[in-house]
């Protein structure tokens, strides 16, 4: 029995469901997730053992209804673990990973439900549904069936094991690599070191140093992928370059407290027994069976297909970035942390693009403000408000509330900018609250990023990235906020995982449309707009360096699918020789461009929910190059193409056939040519 001075004991009473956040400490987790562990045990149990024929409503609608309680503080808890952890978090999350991971396999693994959901699922085309409530009876169906539901006893019981081991080790992976991060963040003595940065950038560097007690000196936190884009791009010495590469690539593979290999090695043979259990040769198989791809052969195929005109591009940039490197530093071979320092230099030089000059044009309210949340004024008609009334998790969190072009309010939008100690790296969307006509919600989303905090009355200048950033996880915010649909198991982003990414990276597009960026794109001192021909000089450069992107991409992307390729009877004794050769054999080991992210800090497939498919990106960037081609085609940024969009696909949510809902809006297949084009990749 939870306490009722527990903020998680009732329903929040804030607008939209918010989460009392100045009410919840971390003491209040364990006995709200023992609660609710219990209540959604006792309802489960309830729909399963009723002596009612099994109808949509008693059975389906009312497993819909579960879980409030254990909802609520799941919602906010997991949230926090990535942007706001403390050690108790931490110890939280470990405790109640497998308690978690348990609960999950009795519902799925519970004959008397499964057997309820099965007769309907027999029956289900004589039973009168709407599309949405017979999507959701199938989709529980496959839910149940993937999960285990019709195994023997003796295999659900290996079953319910290898969950909760995976948990275990996912949540151990999790935080082994937050504090790794942290501790290899790279401290500079000397200020001379930090040549070719602003005066901006030192200065947030010294204030990181002082916040970790280094009084003096200047801190280079790092961020999530292997090329720490900001810092190579800009310092000058090439030792400084080294030192933060080698920090970035060292993460979770330094034999100390905070190693993963081992803990790579035995969640990939676990995932690989249950993938056989559950009549798979592969993870991947197991994975990509429900995804639009359907299959790894499908997935694999697309990577494979880029690839050679990817490392033949990258390899073309390299010789190139190799002769400035010489001209520098006679005979010194090309290393990748010297990669971004050189091609930030063709850049400038072929296109007279600086990225880093850019950056007085790109103040964070400006960007947010009168860009991503302009776009989507003039695409949706959408008014976005920001409250300074309702309480945050963290005092840097911003809110907005959003409305529909009628006025109709929608929900609640949080922005957590900054990077700090407490928040993993990388930039993500979570919601707390989703959207459902059935239990009367609207939606409570939250953008998370990893910011550099200047100092004190400082403005917050973003790099060229942290813009396009902006705009992509605004897109995943979108997708949330504008779903209407009437189950919580298909609101917003609740889609196939290589769906997921569409929506957000065609709201990319809108960064550099002109009528969009002449409104945001201004000189935070000045007031100048972003001058014409460095517009058309951004244009012109943006397919540069995408044999670099390209191929990083596709190295993670296909060292994914050789980790979830494993069978159940291969053994990995070696990870990292296990990734250099899946590397070899991939032909995208290209030294001077190590990928994306290595095993060890591979947060997205280990700790994250893209385990064998990271390669959803690209199949996403499918879709998401068609539909900018149609936009372009069509008009742009106009309400009646906002609207069309918005109908046909991104309202949708889950609640259609992903590939259904692209044809309804494009009114055909998608085609590749775009993305081919837009990549350099036209002669694969």
């Amino acid at each position: 029995m939870i306490s009722p001075d527990n903020p998680f004991a009732a329903p929040s009473e804030l607008p939209y469901a918010l989460p009392p956040f100045d009410r919840i400490a971390d003491e209040h987790y364990r006995p709200a997730f023992e609660a609710g562990l219990a209540e959604h045990a006792a309802e489960i149990e309830q729909i399963a053992a009723q002596d009612a024929e099994p109808t949509f409503d008693n059975t389906i609608v009312a497993l819909e209804r579960a879980g409030e309680l254990l909802g609520r503080v799941a919602s906010v808890f997991y949230n926090l673990s990535g942007s706001n952890s403390t050690d108790e978090i931490q110890a939280i999350q470990a405790e109640f990973a497998p308690k978690l991971a348990a609960h999950h396999d009795a519902i799925h693994l519970n004959p008397k439900l499964f057997a309820r959901i099965d007769a309907l699922h027999v029956r289900r085309h004589e039973l009168g549904l709407d599309e949405e409530s017979l999507r959701l009876l199938e989709r529980r169906h496959t839910d149940f069936s993937r999960a285990g539901a019709g195994l023997g006893e003796a295999e659900q019981a290996r079953l319910r094991e290898l969950n909760g081991e995976l948990s275990t080790l996912q949540t151990r992976f999790q935080q082994n690599l937050l504090k790794d991060t942290n501790d290899l963040a790279v401290v500079i003595a000397d200020r001379a070191e930090l040549d070719g940065f602003g005066d901006g950038a030192i200065a947030t560097a010294a204030e990181a140093a002082s916040a970790r007690g280094e009084d003096g000196k200047y801190v280079l936190t790092l961020t999530l992928p292997t090329s720490q884009a900001s810092p190579l791009e800009t310092l000058r010495d090439r030792d400084v370059r080294a030192r933060i590469h080698t920090a970035s690539m060292a993460r979770g593979n330094r034999g100390n407290e905070f190693d993963n290999n081992a803990v790579v090695a035995e969640i990939v043979r676990l995932r690989a027994e249950r993938a056989a259990l559950l009549g798979y040769p592969n993870h991947a198989a197991y994975v990509i069976a429900d995804e639009t791809a359907k299959t790894a052969e499908a997935a694999r195929g697309l990577l494979e297909r880029l690839a050679p005109a990817a490392v033949a591009n990258a390899r073309t940039e390299g010789a190139e970035l190799q002769k400035l490197l010489e001209a520098d530093v006679p005979g010194a071979t090309l290393r990748p942390s010297d990669w971004a320092y050189y091609a930030a230099q063709v850049r400038r030089e072929r296109f007279d693009v600086d990225t880093e000059a850019l950056r007085p044009y790109f103040e964070a309210d400006r960007v947010y403000l009168d860009g991503v949340f302009f776009a989507a004024t003039k695409l949706y008609g959408l008014t976005i408000t920001e409250r300074h009334d309702l309480p945050v998790y963290h005092p840097e969190v911003r809110t907005f509330e959003v409305f529909d072009a009628d006025g109709t309010p929608l929900g609640l939008y949080l922005l957590d900018l900054y990077t700090r100690d407490s928040k993993r790296g990388g930039a993500w969307m979570n919601t707390f609250v989703d959207q459902s006509e059935l239990l009367g919600r609207k939606t409570v989303v939250v953008n998370v990023l990893n910011v550099s905090k200047p100092p004190a009355g400082e403005p917050t200048l973003l790099t060229f990235d942290e813009v396009v950033t902006a705009f992509h996880e605004f897109g995943h915010a979108l997708h949330a906020l504008l779903s209407s649909v009437r189950y919580p198991t298909f609101s917003g982003t609740n889609v196939p995982r290589d769906f997921v990414e569409y929506p957000s990276q065609v709201n990319e597009m809108w960064m550099l449309w002109p009528e969009v960026l002449a409104n945001y794109a201004k000189h935070h001192e000045t007031g100048e707009a972003l001058p014409q021909e460095q517009v058309e000089k951004l244009l012109a450069a943006q397919q540069y360096g995408e044999g670099f992107s390209t191929t990083e991409y596709l190295a993670a992307s296909l060292l994914d699918q050789a980790w979830h390729g494993l069978g159940v009877d291969d053994r990995v004794e070696d990870v990292q020789r296990f990734e250099t050769e899946a590397l070899v054999k991939a032909g995208v080991a290209v030294e001077a461009i190590p990928p994306r992210y290595r095993t060890t800090y591979f947060a997205h497939i280990f700790s994250g929910g893209y385990s064998a498919g990271y390669y959803s990106y690209i199949w996403s960037e499918v879709l998401d190059a068609d539909t900018v081609q149609w936009f372009r085609e069509s008009g742009g940024l106009t309400r009646e193409n906002g609207d069309h969009f918005r109908r046909t696909l991104l309202g949708r949510g889950g609640s259609t056939d992903p590939m259904d809902a692209f044809r309804a809006f494009r009114g055909r297949d998608p085609e590749i040519e775009p993305l081919l084009n837009r990549r350099g990749l036209t002669g694969v």
